[in-house]
């Protein structure tokens, strides 16, 4: 685990198959944080990192409805569709079986962490070790 997701106490984990329906199993809040999405068939690797919820200047947080669970579930990824759909269809192309998506809130009544702030923590520290992003990561 990374560091600096070891202080936020709002947090979970769940798994998806090719065969699972992501809405069904994802049980990430409507809170705004951080999610990590790790392919688990072999060895456990970090292949990407994510986040949702933006800090204003008067130290409100806007995010859209859903919070972590729609970005997790309806977020864009692979294709111009949600991840429920992109997701799975990804997994058959590289042959995973199985991924891991841990979740943070890193923003709410009690911890105010900017959600991209530590999102670019978790990245910066995978390129330090890796020398790039994690490979579900186009840019950041």
């Amino acid at each position: 685990m990374y560091k600096e997701l070891e202080g936020f106490k709002v947090n979970n984990q769940f798994s998806l198959t090719v065969e699972d329906n992501l809405e069904e199993v994802c049980n990430a809040s409507e809170g705004s944080g951080v999610f990590l999405v790790y392919d688990v068939a072999e060895e456990k690797e970090l292949i990407m990192v994510g986040s949702t919820g933006t800090v204003q200047n008067d130290g409100t947080l806007k995010t859209k409805n859903g919070g972590l669970y729609d970005k997790i579930v309806n977020g864009h990824q692979f294709a111009k569709t949600g991840r429920k759909y992109s997701w799975p269809a990804q997994m058959k192309k590289e042959e995973i079986s199985r991924l891991e998506v841990v979740w943070y809130e890193t923003y709410n009544k009690n911890t105010k962490v900017i959600p991209t702030f530590v999102e670019a923590q978790v990245l910066q520290n995978f390129l330090s070790e890796n020398d790039k992003l994690p490979r579900w990561n186009v840019a950041f």
